[in-house]
């Protein structure tokens, strides 16, 4: 089974449990209509309540995150 598109990259989501380089955290991502709990990975220290972008899906369960700015200064 191939996915052509993945649904979760280019999401945002929120930090649930904080996310260290060495450490895998917790996110909750916006879709399918709803909303969907991943394992995260980031190269960034991310605090709970975090806004993050899903750069990449890792495994079934587990995603790549990077912190989400909106540009609003």
């Amino acid at each position: 089974m191939s996915e052509v598109d993945d649904p979760v990259v280019g999401k945002l989501g929120r930090v649930t449990h904080p996310i260290r380089p060495d450490r895998t955290g917790e996110v909750v991502v916006r879709i399918r209509g709803g909303t969907e709990t991943y394992m995260a990975v980031s190269d960034t220290e991310l605090a709970r309540n975090a806004e993050v972008l899903v750069i990449a899906h890792i495994s079934a369960r587990t995603v790549q995150v990077t912190p989400f700015t909106s540009g609003s200064s």
